[in-house]
């Protein structure tokens, strides 16, 4: 056995003991009366009674250890031509004088105050503030469109509004202020304050009575003191694509979310306090959350806050040179970074041309990885390349290789082994646990570990149909593997239709909703297909209405364009064939999974519920067209 495998045994054997001595390593207001709560199961609770606050424990905390002097964020905006460093001391200031500002607008306990912004230091500060005045905060990603930051305005309620004149993709500038007034306009709940960081990249006309700029909020703003709060208190919603089409609010408590990362960086990541770690990911994600703010700052590290992308911000050395100028010891990014980097640089002689003898491992997480692209990276760094699983829902790792543990063999194509806290089981449809190498749905036999989430934002109905109630006593993670002989798991794909797109979850069928309301579709499906650089891509098939008079390009144009105003360009939907029906089941059920095998051209047999075996030629040679089938 393991010692990763004792560890986790240990960890589910005695969980009060495993999750009590974790959080003796932070600092509490007051102590909790019990680790684990189960009295209102499958809504268990960590740390019941004890307060604390997250924003102390990530800065004030080493402030007064007396490292305040420590780097505690580089920011390195190759596309604003800007590297600059906050010390502890300074993260310090600036957090308790953004709180202020926040309490000056009515802010407090509970309050929520949604974070619409680029990555640059201001979003993390915004955060951090946020936990300091025991207010809630939700971030949303800058790239998002107006009508899905709308749903989540009306979803939270806040009661402040934190967003910047623009962001940066690539080199490319995105005004965020006419999406942020146009989900302004769209949502029923009323704002009453933003506050605006205005970027000299493209400057926005401010709404007299409502906004305010960033610079103009601090500048008399009084500092504030962190306030504790309930262990089980929300720190913060984190929207994630539901089947519906309406975002489900996942929610973060702070202590057993504090408890959890910064285990994690010790034991998974192998991070010591004053090294410098990097997430090359965004503040809008579960990623950016964890691993740019809380877990390296909670840890004592030094976090890297990267405006750019793997390649085009100068070129496919972009990655190495911020490793080789900053650091970096540990680095965790998406395996489509890598995908687009070995697509520009397949010799990797871009990454030769930096001294990266200090960096010691890669994780990769976000969606699965391939082996081809993990040993490419392997060979290329001549260290560790550990792909890792977790989720939104969860908040850190379910499987990985807890390097900090032991550095256990590498599989690829494995995120390797359940984490500490995790009790993986593969089951059947009837809820039997399948043998070794057979794919199953994937789930976690309750009580889920620290930082997972608690339920979804005031809707535990919602959260126990989605999550807890088709295989009770367990959650359901919505992927479906297998694992092998040696315990290893593999991740090979979702039980449901929510699609990975570099790493960002889609529902299909919030896209399907967009198709379906253009007056010439009378029906549609949308699936995902194999991308080599992105993982997976949204294809749509739609089925026009009798007598819809519309050349087809002209109908595909307007149907992208509409994916894109209203989920986002995140989707980068961009291929819809035309086809004369769905195929489906007697009982009405399209057949999704077949498409997609015919799209990517793998063997399939006729499902004998089919209606008409015919449709199926169909649809391969529709899909021929568009480079499917």
């Amino acid at each position: 056995m393991s010692l990763q495998d004792e560890v986790r045994e240990r960890s589910l054997r005695d969980p009060d003991g495993f999750w009590g001595e974790a959080a003796e390593a932070l600092e509490w207001d007051k102590r909790w009366d019990k680790v684990l709560d189960g009295s209102r199961a499958p809504f268990y609770r960590w740390f019941v009674g004890g307060r604390l606050n997250t924003c102390h424990n990530a800065v004030d905390r080493h402030v007064a250890a007396g490292r305040g002097a420590q780097p505690a964020v580089i920011y390195d905006s190759p596309v604003t031509d800007t590297v600059r460093t906050i010390t502890y001391a300074e993260l310090q200031d600036l957090t308790a004088r953004f709180a202020g500002a926040l309490e000056e607008r009515g802010v407090g306990y509970g309050d929520r105050v949604i974070l619409y912004m680029p990555m640059v230091p201001e979003a993390l500060i915004a955060m951090l503030a946020c936990a300091r005045i025991g207010a809630i905060h939700s971030v949303v990603f800058g790239g998002f469109a107006a009508h899905e930051l709308a749903t989540r305005i009306d979803d939270a309620k806040p009661k402040v509004i934190v967003s910047a004149s623009c962001g940066m993709e690539g080199t490319r500038v995105v005004p965020y202020k006419p999406l942020l007034d146009q989900a302004l306009a769209q949502s029923e709940h009323r704002v009453d304050a933003c506050i605006l960081l205005q970027r000299p990249q493209a400057e926005a006309e401010l709404t007299p009575g409502r906004d305010t700029t960033w610079q103009e909020a601090i500048a008399d703003a009084a500092p504030a003191e962190c306030v504790p709060v309930e262990a089980t208190d929300p720190l913060y919603i984190l929207y994630t694509s539901g089947t519906t089409g309406q975002p489900k609010g996942v929610v973060r408590d702070n202590g057993g979310h504090a408890t959890a990362l910064l285990w994690s960086m010790k034991y998974i990541y192998d991070v010591a306090p004053g090294e410098v770690y990097w997430a090359a990911s965004d503040v809008g994600w579960v990623v950016g959350h964890s691993y740019i703010v809380y877990a390296p700052l909670l840890n004592g590290n030094t976090t890297v806050l990267y405006e750019g992308k793997p390649v085009g911000t100068p070129d496919p050395g972009a990655f190495w040179r911020v490793i080789a100028q900053h650091g970096v010891v540990t680095m965790f990014t998406a395996p489509t970074a890598f995908r687009a980097i070995r697509k520009e640089d397949p010799e990797a002689v871009k990454m030769h041309e930096y001294d990266l003898s200090h960096f010691r491992a890669l994780f990769l997480a976000g969606e699965r990885c391939d082996p081809d692209t993990l040993m490419w990276a392997q060979d290329q760094l001549g260290v560790p390349v550990i792909d890792h699983w977790w989720q939104t829902e969860t908040g850190w790792s379910i499987a990985a290789n807890c390097i900090g543990l032991e550095k256990l063999p590498i599989k690829p194509g494995s995120p390797t082994k359940a984490v500490p806290g995790y009790d993986i089981h593969v089951l059947d449809e009837e809820g039997e646990e399948v043998a070794d190498g057979q794919i199953g749905a994937i789930c976690i036999k309750l009580p889920l570990p620290p930082s997972c989430l608690p339920t979804l934002w005031q809707n535990d109905d919602r959260c126990e149909q989605a999550y807890f109630k088709r295989y009770p006593g367990y959650y359901l993670t919505g992927d479906a593997g297998y694992k092998d002989d040696d315990g290893y798991l593999f991740i090979m794909s979702r039980i449901d239709d929510i699609i990975n797109v570099a790493g960002h979850r889609l529902s299909t069928g919030a896209i399907e909703e967009v198709l379906a309301s253009h007056p010439a579709v009378a029906e549609c499906a949308v699936i995902g297909v194999h991308d080599a650089m992105k993982g997976e891509l949204p294809l749509g098939m739609v089925v026009l209405k009798s007598g819809a008079d519309l050349e087809e390009e002209e109908l595909r144009r307007q149907l992208v364009q509409k994916v894109r105003d209203d989920i986002g360009p995140v989707a980068a939907f961009k291929h819809v064939a035309v086809v004369g029906r769905l195929p489906k089941t007697r009982s009405g059920k399209i057949l999704r999974g077949t498409m997609k095998k015919i799209a990517d051209h793998e063997q399939y047999n006729v499902p004998p519920t089919i209606d008409d075996p015919a449709i199926l030629e169909e649809i391969d040679e529709a899909l021929k067209p568009l480079g499917y089938g």
